[in-house]
């Protein structure tokens, strides 16, 4: 597992990158902030697979900045509830008699590039959407119920991934639709992970298996455009 110290030096080499490329910036719809309202959601020992019946609500809140047309640098701090339960939905009979469960709030930070795929900016085009990509590195904290055992800490790493799509509303405003994977170094999201079998309490999931959790949700942004500075046209 990474360390602590050796993931903030990372994301303060991303930041520092982002710092020295958005200085080379030249176009007018620099900067942007926002805000946004979803869902996580949760895969891991009781969970297998996404299922909507575990969606808790979350928001987010965001600064971005446009590096060129097509590439932007996004800074975030998002937080909701996360949980599931073995009776609920039960996966196998292991489930049944495990009867795990769990109830947590969950607080990110991250640091995120978006790739769109169209000039979408552009005002002389028609197009007023453009699906794009994104990924990059996050810190999490877990609030609520403390880790299982006393060798984890509750601020952990993830790295973000996902996609979505943007539709501009005018030139001021637009409203995109994502879906954001976070898949983690970390087991115990659902306080569920090793354990020995040989004492048959069942409450043990697979080890090797790290949790994912999700972020679905709607977001509206406000761009503000940059004024040209005036040149002195005989220099």
């Amino acid at each position: 597992m990474m360390s602590r110290g050796k993931f903030s030096s990372i994301l303060i080499g991303l930041l520092v990158t982002f710092a020295i490329t958005i200085g080379k910036a030249q176009i007018t719809q620099r900067s942007e902030v926002g805000f946004g309202l979803g869902t996580f959601n949760y895969t891991g020992d009781l969970v297998r697979n996404y299922n909507f019946k575990f969606s808790q609500p979350a928001a987010t809140l965001f600064y971005r900045a446009n590096i060129s047309k097509v590439v932007s640098f996004r800074a975030a701090f998002t937080a909701g509830k996360l949980s599931a339960s073995d009776t609920r939905v039960p996966i196998d009979a292991f489930s049944v008699q495990r009867k795990a469960s769990f109830d947590i709030f969950l607080a990110e930070i991250s640091g995120v590039y978006e790739y769109h795929f169209l000039d979408w900016r552009d005002d002389k085009r028609r197009l007023r959407f453009t699906p794009y990509l994104f990924a990059g590195l996050a810190l999490f904290n877990i609030l609520g119920s403390p880790p299982k055992t006393s060798q984890y800490s509750s601020v952990q790493m993830a790295i973000p991934f996902g996609g979505g799509i943007k539709y501009v509303l005018n030139p001021k405003y637009y409203m995109a639709i994502e879906l954001g994977v976070r898949k983690t170094f970390f087991d115990y999201l659902d306080n569920i992970s090793d354990g020995d079998p040989s004492f048959k309490n069942y409450q043990y999931g697979n080890k090797f298996d790290y949790d994912t959790y999700y972020f679905l949700g709607i977001s509206l942004t406000r761009t503000f455009y940059d004024i040209p500075c005036a040149t002195n046209p005989y220099k």
